[in-house]
């Protein structure tokens, strides 16, 4: 006999954890079936989370997932000239922030299924031949599994979106970083927009407590990525500093980058369908400047448990009524077509005119209102008009985007 449930859930990451986290609450029937045995592991991602996305999100975060709480992010250009976006945050313990979620869940009611991998989904229609259900095959005792909502939160490679062969195909990036320790931090987050040492990315320094952090980037270069990578850290000032492997890493091993692919492109086309909605990096919620994606990923996992409690409430999970799930996400999510536009310039940007651009941006840029943003333009327009064909004033306002409103970075 199949086991039934209102909601599967497919992957215990943020977006995953938040989607059954919600959907319990809601009082739904959850199963969450995650592929790996341990939830957390590998980290995929820098493991940062602004505070006014924790507090959008109503997260109470535990002293033990926090590594530390900071101050906001430095853009450092070529020129080593800098700029401060002063917005607290967090930085993670991201693999413990996934199981004190994912924990969360369970115990307000969501069943967790470990090594519980999905292989195929198939839609069941009723007499009327509307769309009923999902039958679900995998491996892992569980299966079949038959469920009204599947709530995607598999990652980059989209499973149901690639079962389903849905059109989109989403453009990413490769992401990779070392855990580095004995480094020194003023609470800030280092973003270096450095094309010598990541073409069309940027390198990081995101620090945690006791001198650890990471240091990586990300670059369309997937092939040369940790070549580069190798390079940033050889000619900077963390040359010396003791590379490690992090406390989820069996420390027996070799140390080694790690990281992943990010979506970069933006979100798919459509993110649902009949009794489905993509949820975080399965749906390219990523923010298209930066690549930052857990707030997003958290917050869509809640949309789409609001969505698939009123819809299974009124006997109706068809796509024309999840279709609310798109018009809840497109209205708070930020602009991606103008991110998009703002980092397509950014890249075509030579080193030169990139720490000009720099030069021209206020030391503090958390609070640029219409007169400064006005400012920064005249300065552009006077002493470089010719920046002004390769669309730099998209490049600024990109910035601003990329600070959704209600999630910060």
């Amino acid at each position: 006999m199949p086991t039934t449930c209102d909601v599967l859930v497919i992957g215990a990451g943020p977006g995953g954890g938040s989607a059954a986290l919600h959907s319990a609450r809601l009082g739904l029937n959850v199963i969450i079936a995650e592929d790996h045995a341990e939830i957390g592991t590998p980290v995929h991602c820098g493991e940062c989370l602004s505070n006014l996305a924790v507090e959008n999100l109503k997260l109470d975060l535990p002293e033990q997932v926090i590594a530390l709480r900071c101050k906001g992010i430095r853009v450092i250009f070529p020129d080593s000239g800098s700029r401060l976006l002063t917005e607290p945050g967090y930085v993670l313990e991201k693999h413990l922030f996934e199981r004190w979620l994912v924990n969360q869940a369970v115990d307000a009611g969501a069943e967790l299924r470990l090594s519980h991998k999905v292989k195929s989904i198939q839609k069941q229609f009723n007499s009327e031949n509307k769309f009923s259900n999902w039958k679900i095959e995998g491996s892992g005792e569980a299966f079949p599994i038959e469920a009204k909502v599947i709530l995607d939160a598999s990652g980059v490679h989209a499973l149901c979106a690639k079962l389903l062969e849905m059109e989109d195909e989403v453009e990413v990036i490769s992401g990779f970083q070392y855990e580095m320790h004995e480094v020194e931090n003023d609470g800030y987050l280092d973003f270096y927009l450095w094309p010598k040492y990541s073409p069309h990315g940027y390198v990081w320094m995101i620090p945690k407590n006791e001198g650890r952090a990471n240091v990586g980037l990300v670059t369309t270069d997937k092939k040369g990525a940790i070549r580069y990578l190798d390079a940033f850290v050889e000619d900077s000032y963390l040359k010396a500093n003791p590379k490690a492997n992090p406390q989820w890493r069996n420390q027996s091993v070799k140390i080694k980058p790690f990281g992943g692919t990010i979506p970069i492109s933006g979100p798919r086309q459509e993110t649902y369908d009949d009794g489905l909605m993509l949820i975080g990096d399965a749906a390219g919620f990523t923010s298209p400047l930066f690549e930052g994606g857990s707030h997003l990923a958290l917050k869509s996992g809640m949309f789409a448990a609001q969505v698939s409690a009123k819809a299974i409430s009124e006997g109706d999970v068809s796509k024309a009524k999840l279709k609310t799930y798109q018009d809840i996400w497109e209205k708070e999510f930020p602009p991606y077509n103008k991110i998009l536009k703002g980092k397509t310039a950014l890249y075509e940007l030579s080193e030169e005119e990139l720490s000009f651009v720099g030069r021209c941006l206020p030391k503090e840029m958390s609070s640029m209102g219409p007169l400064t943003k006005l400012g920064v333009g005249l300065k552009i327009l006077i002493r470089k008009p010719l920046l002004y064909s390769r669309k730099v004033i998209s490049v600024l306002l990109s910035f601003g985007y990329s600070r959704a409103k209600h999630h910060g970075w």
